[in-house]
This record gives C-alpha cells, structure tokens and sequence, in this order.
C-alpha cells in the first residue's frame, strides 16, 4: 500500500470514510451558534452509530466516525478531537468532553484489546488525553481532570543493543470505575485500576491499583486515606 493509502487507512478506515469526513468537517465544523450545533448533530449522526441527540461545539474534529459510537445527550466542547480505530470509541449518554481534549484510539497495531469506553454521564477535562492502545474502561460518573492523562501502553526496552522504537510495545489497558476522581494533571499509566468513588490526588502519576473508596497522591502515587466499605 502506497503511503498515501496508509494515510487514509490510518485516519478515517478508508478513502470513501476519508472524503466523507473531510467534506463534512470542511462543509459544517466551523458553522458557530445553534445553527451549527444543530447542523452536526443531523449530519454527523449519519456516520456515527449510537442513538438520540448530541452537540458539538465548532470546531470538534472526528476521524474515524465508522468506529466511533455516540450515545444521547454526549456534549463535546470547542476543540474536542476524536479518532476512533479498530477496538472502538464509546461516549456513553450524557457524558460531557470538554474544550481541546483528545480521546485518540491510536491503535494502528491493530491490537487485539485496543478501544476507549467511557460511561454514562462522565466529565473528561480541559485538555485532557485519553489514548487507547490498550482498552481504556470508564465507567458511569467519572471526572477526568482538566490535562489529565490516561496512557494505557508502554514501550520494552530491555535489549540493550536495539533501540527502544524497535523493540514493540505492552498494552495491557487501564480501567477507571464508577464515580472515580481522576485530578486535573494526574497521569493514569497502563496496567492500572482505580476503584469505584476513588481519588487520585492533582498531578500524581499512578503505576499501581488504586483501592475503592481511597486517595492516592504523589509521583509515584500511594495511598494517603481510605473510607468507608469498598
């Protein structure tokens, strides 16, 4: 395949997907006010399974639609970019993406348990990433703080004679459960489980399970309180 067409392959599934997505970004994504809104809520649910109303802001940019599934209610801000891929990307109901987030797939491995899943009425942040080379799981009522980061992949790097790019990568995933607080600049790395109604504390880069119903903070983080029955 020529680079052209793994271009196209990689951004959108295929050169008719491309087209389409192009032409409607080109034709509606800049339209400001209700009108706009109103104006891709109607095309865009052409491409884009899922079922009922949602908004996007101007702006919004979407690669991918055919991968992508948006349920009702889902708000995205100014500047939201989604790139779905093989393993999906799921908005569920009335969650709200917020101004210059990147919820970005990114499986062009095609790994097997690659795909993002966020839950019904959940917040992601200002400008916060979510990548999804191993499957990342929110779940209902989750806040991902303002540029916060879930990057649920690591590179190997333990032959010392090829570098780190040659060497392949882990994707074993990430899962946030319900009612979970994820702090504005705190880092989710792979492999990681934060329990249900958890805290991790603004800034803390998490390596390691996060117990239900507990704060962690610090880089790396550890447990600072628990409460209640998990």
């Amino acid at each position: 395949m020529s680079r052209l067409g793994l271009y196209v392959s990689a951004s959108s599934g295929g050169f008719l997907a491309y087209w389409v997505e192009e032409l409607l970004t080109l034709a509606c994504g800049w339209v400001p006010t209700l009108i706009g809104i109103g104006l891709r809520a109607a095309l865009y649910r052409l491409l884009i399974r899922g079922s009922g109303w949602f908004a996007a802001e101007a702006g919004v940019r979407i690669r991918g639609m055919k991968f992508i599934r948006i349920e009702d209610g889902v708000y995205l801000d100014q500047g939201v970019y989604l790139h779905g891929r093989p393993g999906g990307l799921l908005l569920g109901a009335g969650t709200r993406v917020m101004s210059g987030a990147v919820l970005h797939v990114y499986n062009f491995r095609d790994l097997p348990a690659a795909g993002i899943a966020v839950g019904r009425e959940s917040v992601i942040g200002l400008g916060a990433v979510i990548t999804g080379q191993g499957k990342v799981r929110l779940g209902d009522q989750v806040i991902v703080g303002p540029r916060a980061m879930i990057l649920p992949v690591n590179h190997r790097f333990l032959e010392k004679d090829r570098p780190i790019k040659e060497q392949g990568i882990e994707a074993r995933g990430v899962t946030v459960e319900d009612g979970a607080w994820i702090g504005a600049g705190a880092m989710i790395l792979d492999g990681v489980t934060v329990g249900r109604n958890a805290v991790v504390a603004a800034g803390a880069v998490v390596t390691e399970d996060v117990p239900a119903q507990s704060l962690v903070a610090g880089s790396p983080a550890k447990l600072v309180k628990e409460w209640g029955a998990r």
